[in-house]
C-alpha cells in the first residue's frame, strides 16, 4: 500500500511538472490580417492596373490579327498558291508571336506579384513573431486550419502591431 501511495505521489509530481511546462498556443486569421494591410491593397491595385494594361495591349493585337485573317479569307480566292502559302506562313508566325506575348505577360505578372508579396509577407511574419514573443506564445497557428478554436486569438494583437 505504501508503494502504491509513493507511486501515486510520483505520478502526480510528473503531471504537475508537465502542466507547468504547458505550451501556449494562439491562433490568428492570417488571411484577414494580410487582406487588411494597406500594402496588400496597394499591391492588388497596382497588379490589377498592370494586368489590365497588358490585357488591353494583347486585345488590340488579337483584334488586328483577326482582321488580318478575315482579310486573307476574303482575298484567298484571288491569290496564287505561292501567295496563299506565304500569307498562311506569315499568319502562323503572327499567331505564335501573339501566343508568346500572352505567355510573357503572364510571366511578368507572376514575377511582379512575387516581388510585391515578399516584403508584405515578411512584414506580417515579423509582426506575428513580435506578438508571439511579447505574449509568450510558443505557437501561432492559422485559424482557418482549425476545426475547433478555444484558445487565445492573436489576430487583434498582430493587427495592433501593424497599426491596423
Amino acid at each position: 500500500m505504501k508503494k502504491l501511495s509513493v507511486l501515486f505521489a510520483a505520478v502526480m509530481m510528473f503531471m504537475a511538472v508537465g502542466t507547468a511546462n504547458a505550451q501556449k498556443i494562439a491562433s490568428m486569421d492570417y488571411e484577414a490580417v494580410l487582406a487588411a494591410m494597406p500594402e496588400t491593397k496597394k499591391m492588388t491595385t497596382d497588379l490589377d492596373t498592370f494586368s489590365k494594361t497588358k490585357g488591353d495591349e494583347l486585345q488590340k493585337q488579337a483584334e488586328a490579327f483577326q482582321k488580318e485573317i478575315q482579310q486573307y479569307q476574303a482575298d484567298a480566292a484571288k491569290m496564287t498558291e505561292a501567295q496563299r502559302n506565304t500569307k498562311e506562313a506569315d499568319l502562323q508566325k503572327k499567331q505564335q508571336n501573339l501566343q508568346q506575348l500572352q505567355q510573357t505577360a503572364q510571366q511578368d505578372l507572376a514575377q511582379r506579384r512575387d516581388a510585391a508579396v515578399k516584403p508584405i509577407i515578411d512584414k506580417l511574419n515579423n509582426a506575428v513573431s513580435k506578438v508571439a514573443k511579447a505574449n509568450n506564445f510558443d505557437f501561432v497557428i492559422d485559424s482557418t486550419a482549425l476545426i475547433y478554436k478555444g484558445g487565445a486569438d492573436a489576430t487583434p494583437l498582430v493587427k495592433k502591431e501593424l497599426g491596423l
